[in-house]
């Protein structure tokens, strides 16, 4: 297999509505973001979003691939089931796919979800009380963190129903034993749900590795840190920090667009 753009990939490229073509962009982006950021796992765990329109399609990173080597084009377009809509040259982890799907078909905010085996974020998903909220960052996403329980590997339908119960209308879900996951209704949003999720474990793995006494939050500054103005008017801070960061990969590699 190449990993390069094909012609059947420019093809199709020219032919597909722009709205798709700018998800494609974005969500690439994505991809590159968190490998520049080591938010990898070699090929596996993903990034997926729905596309614009009525009908419940999706797009994935394929199975094989570096987050660096993700690009608008060789993302895979996919259904609920992970069944291809569009031909690829790549496969679908559909494993892989089993807690997207669950929460992409109960959510209809839900547009993104982000899944991840960061080591920060695997080692506060063990810990018996999970995240705490005594950091700057945990205390931001205190009320919007669920738990769901380690089932064995992700394979089975059967275990839908539970995640869809255990995430409930939070944005945050620590799978225990496994790792993070966020959504939102955009890439920005999740993104920065995400950003804060991984910040508020690796501080509080740091914190914890010391063997000091940790300071605790009163539950009256818990209950006013989530309630955080905007920075500017119109313009939320999950559009911007993404921007920045796009404007950071574009600088050392502009093929993600391809």
């Amino acid at each position: 297999m190449t990993i390069g753009t094909s012609a059947t990939a420019v093809i199709r490229q020219r032919e597909m509505a722009p709205e798709e073509r700018d998800a494609r962009v974005q969500l690439a982006a994505c991809y590159r973001i968190f490998d520049m950021l080591g938010w990898i796992e070699m090929i596996f765990n993903h990034i997926t979003l729905r596309l614009p329109g009525p009908e419940r399609h999706f797009l994935i990173n394929p199975y094989g691939l570096w987050y660096r080597e993700v690009t608008a084009s060789n993302l895979v377009k996919i259904d609920t089931d992970a069944n291809l809509v569009s031909e690829s040259d790549w496969p679908v982890n559909r494993a892989g796919f089993i807690i997207h799907s669950a929460i992409h078909a109960a959510r209809e905010d839900a547009h993104c979800i982000m899944h991840t085996h960061t080591t920060a974020g695997m080692a506060i998903a063990c810990q018996r009380n999970g995240l705490l909220p005594n950091n700057f960052y945990s205390a931001q996403i205190y009320h919007d963190v669920a738990y769901h329980d380690f089932e064995g590997v992700t394979t089975r339908d059967d275990e839908k129903p539970r995640l869809v119960r255990s995430l409930g209308q939070k944005n945050c879900l620590i799978l225990r034993n496994h790792g993070l996951l966020t959504c939102g209704r955009t890439v920005p949003e999740a993104f920065l749900r995400m950003w804060k999720l991984q910040r508020a474990c690796e501080i509080q793995h740091a914190a914890e590795s010391s063997g000091r006494p940790l300071v605790e939050l009163s539950a009256e500054v818990l209950e006013r840190t989530p309630v955080i103005p905007p920075i500017a008017p119109g313009e939320p801070t999950d559009r911007r920090l993404f921007a920045a960061l796009v404007r950071r990969i574009d600088a050392l590699d502009q093929s993600y667009r391809s």
